[in-house]
């Protein structure tokens, strides 16, 4: 786990704006967007991001062998007419979401690239020598629905790849600790807790971070298999507290061990915990079983944001 995780975050200018994905009242109404369960991209089904191409849109970048350190990179999302796509429709107020991981699931960096007219994109990520994973959270216009498209790359130097570290349930981020509570269950809706506390204070006053307290990524260890969470209830909601406990409901595609990256912004900056979770074995089950399994199971994970629960 990196020490310095927060310094992605603080340094990537852009993540802050990435407030916008703070756009995230998506996530009230994401059973609309069902793309992000119509795929199969996020929980239940097949996981997102293992494909670089879907529906006949394509991943397609400068260039897939690159250099250590910060870069600027160039890509395009091919449309089913040979042409890079121009027109998205916007989720949670970007048209386009960036993750950038590494084969050994070190490196996080989640980014918001911009656009030129021709439907060239641009993204700056600083990257260590090894082979990265990256994936694009997309709603081409004309599309029924959002996909995600992951793309491998190899970036060239002395690649050192970091065991993959312990499932203890706690995070350190400097001053800050994040506890993780609730397990992961193979195709089945569950609730994760985390609670986040600064020198062992509660912290209440986390602040909106895409238009929730936090958001969450999982992958899948073995072929980072992509799902993509967020909290039950939003800022605002006259419901959800800012800190110091974050909810979310999620859905493991099936059994086996899961890398967690949640983003939470306290006084200005956006910092990441990371955890190992393996998902619970039958006889470690809660019981009952979760009764929200059924719809949230129908919504492929990604809509996990509890607002069914507000609806």
């Amino acid at each position: 786990m990196r020490n310095h995780t927060a310094h992605d975050q603080a340094n990537h200018a852009d993540h802050s704006n990435h407030q916008g994905h703070g756009g995230h009242h998506g996530h009230g109404d994401h059973s609309a967007h069902g793309g992000h369960g119509n795929h199969g991209a996020h929980g239940g089904g097949r996981p997102g991001g293992l494909s670089v191409s879907e529906n006949g849109y394509t991943l397609e970048f400068d260039s897939t062998i690159l250099t250590a350190g910060e870069q600027r990179l160039g890509f395009r999302v091919m449309g089913p007419d040979g042409r890079a796509v121009t027109e998205f429709v916007p989720e949670h107020e970007k048209e386009l979401h960036f993750i950038a991981v590494r084969r050994d699931t070190s490196g996080f960096q989640h980014v918001h690239p911009v656009r030129d007219g021709k439907g060239t994109w641009s993204v700056e990520l600083t990257l260590e020598p090894g082979d990265w994973r990256f994936f694009t959270d997309i709603h081409p216009a004309g599309h029924d629905g959002t996909m995600t498209l992951g793309i491998d790359v190899a970036v060239a130097g002395a690649y050192d790849p970091r065991p993959l570290p312990e499932a203890t349930g706690v995070a350190q981020i400097g001053e800050y600790t994040v506890a993780l509570d609730g397990e992961l269950l193979p195709g089945e809706a569950s609730e994760l807790t985390l609670t986040v506390s600064r020198n062992n204070h509660p912290v209440t006053d986390l602040q909106p971070y895409l238009a929730a307290y936090g958001h969450l990524v999982a992958l899948r260890v073995g072929d980072l298999g992509y799902l993509h969470v967020h909290p039950e209830g939003e800022p605002g909601d006259g419901v959800t507290a800012p800190g110091p406990e974050i909810a979310f409901m999620a859905v493991a595609p099936s059994a086996g061990t899961y890398r967690l990256y949640l983003d939470f912004q306290h006084e200005g900056v956006v910092r990441t915990a990371e955890f190992t979770v393996r998902t619970a074995t039958a006889a470690h089950r809660p019981d009952p079983a979760p009764q929200a399994a059924p719809e949230h199971g129908s919504h492929h994970g990604h809509a996990h944001h509890g607002h069914h629960a507000h609806h």
